[in-house]
């Protein structure tokens, strides 16, 4: 496609702190991954994402990079937005505030969106391929035959390799927990490998400062808001909803009636 055609060779940089923040846990890149939307869209997406962290995203450069005009670039950007694939915000950096830009080539909702606002990183569910705790404990075999597990023995012994990565673990780590010192001969090769990852689980790492907090805010107006009332990324005004009214306030009259009433029952508790 001729859109598809400018190059990200030369795209320049924020300011330092500024710029595109890919958002955590995407799918890894693939021809299709923005298939559902409109092509000019689809392009700027997917020239965006080629793009390193800190990149400028704003419209003006982006209007000097693409083919695009600064109105057609807002335009698909609020359509951009609305798939799931990118939200503006604020977030709290050792105590100064930096406008952020977070783009995911994997689309997601407001739940998710939310989610991130709170400081939380929520996984996908878990594919059918191979994770790399599989992968390092079929490769086992291959380093020491002594080792050799199933593939019913692997994927029974996953989930506690990858709470070793969850601790900040490298695989070279977590093989020389296995594979050091071994036993001769080894009678049970995953009784021996399931032993050694509880026993030499390390400890949880310390971390020394939590996720900063995020401000999420409407893409259009900017105004600042919770991801569940910015659908799409955007405030309901800006997406056409009428506010509530407010309540009207009572005539003197009740008001005066109603308070004569409570100082009565008042007067009746003294007695």
């Amino acid at each position: 496609m001729a859109d598809t055609d400018f190059s990200d060779a030369l795209h320049p940089l924020a300011s330092p702190g500024y710029g595109k923040r890919s958002a955590p846990h995407q799918e890894p890149r693939g021809p299709h991954d923005f298939a559902h939307l409109p092509a000019r869209e689809a392009a700027i997406a997917a020239y965006i994402d080629r793009l390193p962290e800190g990149s400028d995203i704003s419209v003006k450069t982006l209007a000097k990079q693409t083919p695009y005009g600064q109105c057609a670039l807002r335009t698909a950007l609020n359509r951009i937005q609305r798939a799931g694939h990118l939200r503006r915000g604020r977030e709290c950096l050792n105590g100064r505030w930096i406008t952020r830009t977070w783009f995911t080539r994997t689309p997601r909702d407001s739940a998710w969106w939310g989610a991130f606002q709170q400081g939380d990183v929520p996984r996908e569910a878990k594919r059918t391929t191979r994770s790399r705790a599989y992968v390092l404990l079929a490769a086992l075999g291959r380093s020491n035959s002594a080792l050799s597990l199933s593939h019913a023995e692997c994927r029974a012994l996953t989930p506690l390799v990858e709470e070793w990565f969850a601790r900040d673990a490298t695989d070279d780590l977590v093989l020389r927990a296995l594979t050091t010192g071994l036993p001769q001969p080894v009678h049970h090769p995953a009784g021996l490998v399931r032993r050694r990852l509880t026993d030499k689980l390390p400890p949880v790492p310390v971390r020394r400062t939590p996720a900063p907090p995020r401000i999420l805010e409407c893409g259009t107006c900017g105004a600042p808001g919770h991801a569940d009332t910015l659908r799409d990324g955007d405030c309901g005004p800006c997406r056409g909803e009428t506010l509530p009214r407010p309540r009207t306030h009572l005539p003197a009259t009740q008001v005066h009636t109603r308070a004569a009433t409570i100082r009565g029952a008042l007067e009746a508790v003294r007695r």
